[in-house]
């Protein structure tokens, strides 16, 4: 410490990071009093440091006490503690307060004012991200919270996750985002600021977990929350699992479970480790065909094979599969989808082949080894919006004009298809094109047929994949049928209609050309999983 005279026509400065010395041409009357902090050579760490703070007076031109701490954020003016963050060769040295660390988090509090402080103005901490590190520290300077998504969420940036998250902290990713995430965690601290990316906001969750900051950790399983679709759901059930985070992994479960079919065919599936793929394959509710089911496993298998260093041999897939592969209930596909899939796969043993040939078509059929219980998947639910329906010698007929009606729900639901109805004069067959837009851009789409029986009945048709619908948003869903016969059409049409749990509200589309609204028209159902 030293103390000089300073002249007392010139307004004292707050010290940059760099150093505490003032030109010696400045030096007359005035003390201050100086720290000298020693700096090595200039990093990528120093270069972030707050370097900003040149200003006469700095107090007073922050009028706010959140903005003078947040000037004090990465800053070393009257820094009293430096984390070391980063594993060993790769660390940063990120300079902090003490006081502000200690408010913000009980695990700091603790480490620097509790009965086993140990006063250290060192501190290390290896197994954090240091850009997860700033975000927190940002938080404890301020009081609200807002979360800036600085690219799209369903790029593919979240497949970061593809590694569990301890794979995360220890391999590449920390060299190119290191000191992004500490930037985020102090940030948080300092201010209250949350600026999550994609790309830190794993372990800016484990930061948060491990220094207990909810507030934080809140954010990150929002944001994540808001990114979550079927091609990054399994990746994020592993990790909410990891980081006990029970509404992340219901959310997973809803997604996976209704989008079952696009959740294993993707990527990420590949890369869950094999507790949560055996946790996947024990569930009732996958919405899915055990032949879509025992492919994915297969494409798991390869994967592991090459995480492991081993030749991708039907001996070496079955060998990283274990007693997964016990999971698949390949007794419940068809003979067809067993004699084209698993029995060529190479996987099965010929015994275990040739016992699930007899199981098919044996009267005195084997023991098998694998579940023979149909999975439950979910039961749709159908929405109708009449209350009543008609037919007319002159409607409601069909000439390659669109039946469309907008709706909203106060929950998010996954559609599945729509109901239709059909001809009024007996069976008939229809050509149709279902569709679902939000704001004018096509989520879903399906060409297909449909055969009716002449009754006032309505007549599903599907979508390829259930398409996750959100909540207070209006969707257009539309209908083009050809057909020569005439058909029922809806009356009393309602504007709300509640279905379970799910509330629904319509209104008309400027898409329909025949006549469909909200009052009466085609599309009388709607239907979901929820």
């Amino acid at each position: 410490m030293a103390a000089e005279l300073y002249p007392a026509s010139i307004n004292t400065n707050l010290p940059n990071s760099n150093g505490a010395a003032v030109s010696a041409a400045r030096k007359k009357s005035i003390i201050q009093v100086t720290q000298t902090v020693t700096v090595p050579t200039t990093t990528a760490t120093q270069q972030n440091i707050n370097n900003n703070i040149e200003t006469t007076s700095w107090q007073s031109t922050h009028p706010t006490l959140r903005e003078r701490n947040a000037l004090m954020f990465n800053n070393e003016h009257m820094a009293d503690v430096h984390f070391i963050v980063g594993s060993p060769g790769e660390s940063q040295k990120v300079p902090a307060h003490k006081y502000v660390l200690a408010v913000g988090s009980s695990v700091f509090g603790a480490m620097f004012y509790g009965d086993l402080a140990e006063g250290e103005s060192e501190i290390h901490i290896p197994d954090v991200e240091p850009a997860a590190f700033l975000i927190m520290l940002n938080f404890s300077y301020g009081c609200s919270i807002e979360i800036v998504v600085h690219q799209c969420l369903s790029g593919p940036s979240l497949l970061l996750g593809k590694k569990s998250i301890l794979q995360v902290l220890e391999l590449g990713y920390k060299k190119k985002h290191c000191f992004a995430v500490v930037r985020v965690y102090f940030r948080y601290m300092y201010s209250d600021e949350i600026e999550l990316e994609a790309d830190t906001v794993l372990a800016t969750l484990y930061a948060a977990k491990k220094y207990i900051v909810p507030a934080l950790a809140k954010a990150c399983v929002t944001f994540l929350e808001t990114s979550l679709e079927a091609k990054n759901a399994c990746v994020l059930l592993s990790q909410s699992r990891l980081f006990e985070e029970p509404e992340l992994t219901q959310r997973c479960w809803e997604v996976i479970d209704a989008q079952a079919e696009l959740a294993l065919c993707s990527e990420g599936f590949c890369e869950i480790d094999l507790q949560t793929l055996e946790i996947i394959l024990r569930r009732e509710t996958l919405n899915t065909r055990e032949a879509v089911v025992f492919r994915a496993v297969l494409e798991w298998a390869v994967a592991e094979c090459r995480r492991q260093g081993l030749a991708a041999t039907s001996r070496n897939k079955r060998a990283v599969l274990g007693k997964a592969l016990y999971l698949v209930r390949l007794p419940t596909m068809t003979l067809e989808e067993f004699a084209d899939g698993a029995a060529q796969s190479d996987v099965l043993t010929l015994e275990e082949t040739h016992d699930i040939f007899l199981w098919y078509t044996a009267a005195n059929k084997p023991k098998l080894e694998f579940p023979l219980a149909q999975r439950a998947g979910l039961t749709p639910q159908r929405c109708h919006r009449f209350q009543s329906s008609a037919y007319r010698s002159n409607q409601w007929r069909y000439r390659g004009r669109c039946d469309s009606i907008q709706f909203a729900v106060d929950k998010r639901i996954f559609i599945a298809g729509l109901g239709l109805y059909g001809s009024s004069g007996g069976k008939a067959e229809y050509s149709v094109k279902i569709e679902l837009k939000r704001q004018g851009a096509t989520l879903a789409q399906n060409l297909t047929k449909f055969v009716s029986d002449g009754s006032s009945s309505t007549f599903s048709v599907w979508f390829e994949h259930p398409v996750q619908v959100e909540q207070d948003t209006f969707y257009t869903v539309s209908a083009v049928l050809d057909g020569n016969e005439l058909s029922y059409f809806g009356q009393e049409g309602m504007t709300e209609v509640q279905c379970g749990k799910v509330t629904f509200q319509y209104q008309c589309s400027s898409d329909s050309t025949n006549g469909t609204g909200v009052q009466g028209g085609q599309i009388p159902e709607l239907v979901f999983y929820a």
